[in-house]
């Protein structure tokens, strides 16, 4: 059995969660896996360290004295933070879970949550930042990609879209990846978690649907009716990086 401690850098997970014994099970299951921990007990104080100090994950409560998990993660991702954020929430509603990730984040775990389940869920976030499913996923397309209007950089991680640079997260990127490595061609739901998530990932359709939606709205310059990333209805979906104008 490996330990995370061995032959790498320690992870630094930064927990936002305010309820104390939540916080502190979190905190000694998570020591125990060799990952180095920072509590906050509020949002403010969350957003605050959070862009103060470097962590490699954030696991972010919804509900929060201060300043909710919705306007932590909104503040973060608006301040350019790319850290990886998991969102805890006790609501269980599918509309909790869509707002968290239209606002940048990455999972969500519904309390009362199986340890194991939210330390796999943690691992598998951790590695797809590290790039380590790279042998299950896609290789990244060339350096430099254009289409449309849009020119994307992902050695720099960046992207453009006519001239101003786009606030795409992580996981748009490993989306747009995905799609520009087989252009043209229709991705199913199952593929595309396997090409940008993992070949070890559950998923809802929801969640896909999701990110999809919010990559859309940031590459496509009329959202409701894209050029580029299409919906083909009871298969997926197929990226035309050179749309016929003319097709219907």
């Amino acid at each position: 059995m490996s330990d995370p401690k061995e032959n790498r850098r320690v992870k630094k997970i930064l927990i936002v969660e305010d309820e104390p014994t939540i916080a502190a099970a979190l905190q000694d299951d998570l020591e125990l896996e060799g990952y180095e921990v920072e509590v906050a007990r509020d949002g403010a104080t969350g957003a605050t360290r959070a862009l103060a100090r470097t962590h490699d994950l954030i696991l972010l409560d919804v509900m929060l004295p201060q300043k909710d998990g919705f306007s932590v993660c909104r503040e973060l991702r608006a301040a350019g933070l790319g850290t990886p954020i998991i969102m805890l929430t006790a609501k269980g509603q599918e509309v909790d879970k869509v707002v968290g990730l239209e606002l940048g984040a990455d999972d969500y775990v519904t309390k009362p949550f199986s340890p194991r389940e939210l330390m796999a869920r943690i691992k598998a976030v951790l590695r797809r930042a590290d790039g380590s499913h790279e042998s299950e996923r896609v290789q990244q397309p060339l350096q430099i990609c254009e289409f449309g209007n849009v020119k994307v950089d992902f050695g720099r991680c960046q992207a453009w879209r006519e001239g101003k640079e786009l606030d795409l997260t992580a996981m748009e990127l490993r989306l747009l990846g995905a799609f520009l490595a087989r252009p043209s061609r229709v991705l199913s739901l199952d593929e595309l978690i396997e090409q940008a998530w993992g070949a070890d990932v559950f998923l809802s359709d929801h969640v896909v649907y999701t990110h999809i939606n919010n990559l859309r709205r940031k590459i496509e310059a009329d959202p409701s009716h894209p050029r580029h990333l299409i919906t083909v209805r009871g298969m997926g979906y197929r990226f035309d990086p050179e749309p016929n104008l003319n097709s219907a």
